[in-house]
């Protein structure tokens, strides 16, 4: 190879390597979980509001119950609404998880690591539990522990 096509070969070379990194870099950073404070695991019983499918990453909004049992509300009156990032929804419905499965009014019990600035969002972890239909846990307990809730993504929570 003569100097000329070796310089073309090796400035091509470096132009392919810094468009991967421009190209590389915003798709991964999509896909970090930096934001969640993955130290915390809340373990939380909801009332879902919203089923959100999405390719990249499904969404479960919910209404967490308090430890007496019942939605939680906050100080305004109005009801505390919190969500949860899934896989994606096509994932996710192979595990059972879909709109019509958590429709609005399901109660299930949830794994999350929350997010950092402390917004009432998290990044699911593990099995999701649902509740049979119009059944809430025991105050202070979570689906599991009802007769008749199905394991959503694994066998125990």
């Amino acid at each position: 190879m003569n100097k000329q096509t070796t310089r073309t070969l090796a400035i091509a070379g470096l132009l392919t390597i810094a468009s991967l990194g421009i190209f590389i870099t915003p798709a991964m950073s999509h896909h970090s979980f930096a934001m969640y404070d993955q130290t915390k695991t809340l373990v939380m019983t909801g009332v879902a509001t919203r089923f959100v499918a999405q390719a990249n990453h499904a969404e479960l909004h919910f209404v967490p119950v308090g430890a007496d049992g019942q939605p939680m509300k906050g100080p305004d009156g109005k009801y505390v609404s919190w969500g949860a990032e899934m896989g994606g929804a096509a994932g996710m419905a192979q595990q059972g998880v879909t709109a019509k499965s958590f429709a609005v009014g399901t109660v299930f019990s949830i794994k999350i690591n929350p997010l950092r600035d402390g917004s009432n969002f998290g990044s699911s972890r593990g099995t999701i539990v649902r509740c049979p239909d119009k059944t809430k846990p025991a105050p202070g307990k979570t689906c599991d522990t009802v007769m008749g809730a199905t394991f959503h993504g694994g066998t125990t929570f």
